[in-house]
């Protein structure tokens, strides 16, 4: 027997740390408040993390094939500016009813494509770094969509809101759409990453490009599907957030990138690529919620704060994971 195979297996502070951070959120929550396990809270944290935790699968691909996207906040936003004001012109001739919630969520999904290959073209394309492309296109949504609201807000008609608000409200067995929608793409997004060519091509190239290159994997080609990918979660999370408040405005989405970075980061994806793990992004996600969930049900930290703690997150992570590089 080889002097490798008799070592006892090295526990990784990678994989069990998030997990062990959630358990201690959850402790900490229910012993700060008696609510916060009730099923109403629950509900309710797992609905609202459903779109970070959507884009934030998406952000999961583009970082470990070495890429990054400041821009999906501003594209919800814009998004949801674009989806409102079709649905509103389009409500005379085609009436309150299913055929224009398709149509709106048809426009979220073309849109969230044309945002994600505009971003995957210039950088693999033209070969501008990813950071300057979506820094670029975060301020250029943001712009547009409070042009496209002459600086106030977008809203959707009474009764077109009242027929839509069931795909944020409603659900089965007492499960929100957006918990169900959110599950499916976790699942489906960890298919992807473990059993697929495209996921470990994703992880070959965050880890060096040019060795991919050298064994035949279409760098540019997945560069921009993992950009395309991103781009479509954004218009999915989308559709799901606009029944909520069935408005938009230049504040729509504010952070979002944040978090979904913050997310990805906490659950084990390496900043740098070569290494992603949806179901770490999950656990990322559900950190962040309990996290503000915490904030507004106590008053031990001010929930404006909330920003700040994330930003902290992501910086301790990312030095964590240089920690825990072999020398």
């Amino acid at each position: 027997m080889s002097a490798t195979a008799t070592q006892p297996r090295k526990i990784q502070m990678s994989v069990i740390g998030p997990v062990l951070a959630l358990i201690l959120l959850i402790i900490l929550g229910a012993l700060m408040n008696p609510n916060f396990l009730g099923w109403n809270n629950i509900s309710n944290v797992l609905s609202r993390s459903a779109f970070i935790g959507i884009i934030a699968v998406g952000m999961t691909f583009v970082i470990t094939a070495g890429g990054l996207d400041l821009s999906v906040g501003s594209s919800a936003a814009f998004i949801a500016g674009l989806m409102i004001l079709v649905m509103n012109t389009a409500l005379p001739s085609l009436g309150v009813g299913i055929p224009i919630v398709l149509l709106g969520m048809a426009v979220a999904l073309v849109a969230g494509v044309g945002v994600g290959l505009i971003n995957g073209l210039l950088i693999t394309k033209l070969g501008i770094e990813a950071f300057i492309v979506t820094l670029g296109s975060m301020g250029i949504y943001r712009s547009l969509v409070t042009w496209l609201a002459d600086g106030g807000t977008l809203s959707l008609d009474f009764s077109l809101r009242s027929f839509y608000q069931p795909v944020y409200y409603g659900g089965i067995f007492g499960i929100s759409w957006p918990i169900i929608v959110f599950a499916v793409v976790v699942v489906l997004g960890e298919i992807l990453m473990r059993a697929t060519a495209f996921g470990r091509h994703c992880a070959a190239i965050g880890s060096n490009d040019q060795v991919a290159r050298y064994s035949s994997v279409r760098v540019a080609r997945v560069r921009l599907a993992t950009y395309v990918m991103l781009g479509v979660l954004v218009g999915v999370a989308t559709i799901m957030y606009v029944p909520r408040l069935g408005s938009a405005s230049a504040s729509t989405g504010l952070l979002w990138e944040l978090e979904a970075i913050a997310a990805v980061i906490v659950g084990g994806t390496m900043l740098k690529g070569g290494f992603g793990r949806v179901w770490g992004t999950v656990i990322g996600v559900l950190i962040l919620t309990l996290i503000g969930n915490i904030l507004n049900l106590t008053d031990f930290v001010s929930p404006y704060l909330n920003g700040a703690i994330q930003g902290a997150i992501i910086v301790l992570a990312v030095v964590l994971q240089r920690a825990n590089k072999p020398a």
